[in-house]
């Protein structure tokens, strides 16, 4: 890959994590407070994430063919569910060598691994790198992510589904997907009114900002809890599984599949890009509101976000030039 690619590639990174870290310090300065968050998590997740999707999915020709219809939101759920299963596998060596001391820690750790970032880090990476075709496939194929996350996730976390764990899936922006890639198929943007498709881009262009100042936000409010009863030896232990398996085992599959199977290059695309991520920060939230255990889902995520900062470049540049 050239080196002016590389610099590309660093400083699309770069901007995305300096937009995350003014979410930062506007929470640290008060003039993004906690009391605003539920609102303008409603505005991304109910109104400006399914303009973007909308926006991005209708009139795109990649989103024609059934193998990126199909295909990427199964490898989305694949992916998902087999790093779980890693994880959970790591918590079988015992409390001496992972430091997780009960049930509860395990089951959180595990869950946090498994569930990498797959929306606001991902898609502003994905609309400044490549083009619409290859963000449309993401979009797709983040579904099959939501779809694990409420299904084998919720299984780790709590060892049940729950009874409404369908009603998490039908979210805004899967029935976003799901109606814009009819509305793709049928004829695209001649089904659509001008002055219709004008204002659903225009808020479209507020979802990746507002979300990314939410994110930095959020880890500034994480920084602050004290020690969670761990040892220093606990979170040396934990911290080390977390990046090993997160930011190299996983990602090392991840580029795998990208340049063994036999799908598009939007796919491989992707499949490289989510390589690189980091654990989301939305288990944090799962293991305040299931009963898991927040503290060690908070060292999970903030470990794994901080190193992806040297990671992530270096996966996605070695991951793009194999790619050819």
């Amino acid at each position: 890959m050239p080196p002016d690619h590389w610099q590309s590639i660093l400083s699309v990174i770069a901007s995305v994590f300096l937009a995350v870290g003014v979410g930062m310090a506007v929470r640290r300065l008060g003039w993004l407070t906690a009391e605003a968050d539920q609102s303008l998590l409603k505005l991304v997740i109910r109104v400006l994430i399914p303009c973007l999707v909308f926006r991005v999915v209708v009139d795109n020709p990649s989103l024609r063919q059934a193998e990126n219809l199909l295909v990427p939101p199964l490898l989305g759920f694949g992916l998902c569910a087999v790093g779980l299963l890693v994880a959970l596998g790591v918590t079988r060596l015992g409390t001496r060598v992972t430091g997780l001391d009960s049930v509860t820690k395990r089951r959180t750790f595990a869950t946090c691994i498994g569930i990498f970032n797959y929306g606001f880090v991902p898609i502003p990476l994905v609309e400044l790198l490549f083009d619409n075709s290859t963000l449309g496939v993401l979009f797709v194929h983040n579904v099959g992510v939501e779809l694990a996350i409420w299904t084998a996730g919720l299984l780790v976390l709590t060892g049940s589904l729950g009874r409404d764990w369908w009603r998490h899936v039908l979210n805004p922006p899967s029935i976003a997907i799901v109606a814009a890639a009819a509305v793709n198929l049928l004829g695209g943007r001649v089904l659509v009114p001008t002055p219709v498709f004008n204002a659903v881009a225009l808020l479209s262009y507020a979802a990746i900002p507002t979300s990314l100042l939410l994110v930095g936000a959020t880890i500034a409010d994480e920084l602050r809890p004290g020690s969670g009863g761990f040892t220093a030896s606990q979170n040396v232990k934990i911290i080390s599984w977390s990046l090993v398996l997160r930011l190299f085992v996983l990602p090392a599959g991840f580029v795998a599949l990208a340049l063994l199977l036999p799908v598009g290059i939007e796919l491989k695309r992707v499949l490289v890009i989510q390589a690189a991520q980091a654990s989301a920060v939305f288990p944090i939230v799962m293991a305040r509101y299931f009963g898991g255990h927040p503290a060690t889902a908070m060292r999970v995520v903030l470990s794994t976000s901080l190193a992806s900062l040297v990671t992530m470049p270096l996966w996605i540049i070695v991951g793009l030039a194999l790619l050819g």
